[in-house]
């Protein structure tokens, strides 16, 4: 499984301006009302902080993994987002975020939503990738970096 498959680049987000959790959670989603003009953007940022209230998705080392699941959806989405700055997200070890990869998924796709999940675990163990991540200069780079992982 490669992320990439998931991914377009403009839900490739390089410079979140975001200062607070709920406000990220809004600027990761916006793009998706353009792209996906019959999504309830509302609705989404409303599940993504309903999961919040169950435990952060904050994991630590300036990563964050917010994600939910919503009807109506037909296929899993991909968000990412970069914050220079770093964004307060009650994360695990109490620093910053600046590292987002949002997942939105389908109710009924339990299992397609887990394995995106545990794929993006993956690639942001890895401190290189991570790197890499925070000092892509562009917008293209970032995208060059994320397409074919």
């Amino acid at each position: 499984m490669k992320l990439g498959d998931y991914l377009e680049k403009e839900l490739v987000l390089p410079s979140l301006t975001s200062e607070n959790k709920s406000e990220v959670l809004k600027e990761l989603v916006a793009p998706l009302g353009e792209k996906y003009p019959e999504m309830d953007t509302d609705q989404a940022v409303r599940v993504l902080l309903d999961r919040e209230k169950l435990g952060t998705t904050g994991i630590g080392d300036g990563i964050a993994i917010p994600h939910g699941k919503l009807e109506n959806l037909d296929k899993v989405i991909l968000v990412v987002g970069r914050s220079s700055s770093g964004i307060e997200f009650e994360a695990l070890d109490n620093k910053p975020c600046s590292i987002f990869f949002l997942v939105l998924a389908p109710e009924q796709v339990a299992g397609m939503h887990l394995r995106i999940l545990a794929q993006v675990s993956r690639i942001l163990k890895d401190e290189a990738f991570r790197s890499a991540f925070l000092q892509a200069d562009t917008h293209d780079a970032l995208w060059e970096l994320l397409k074919d992982v």
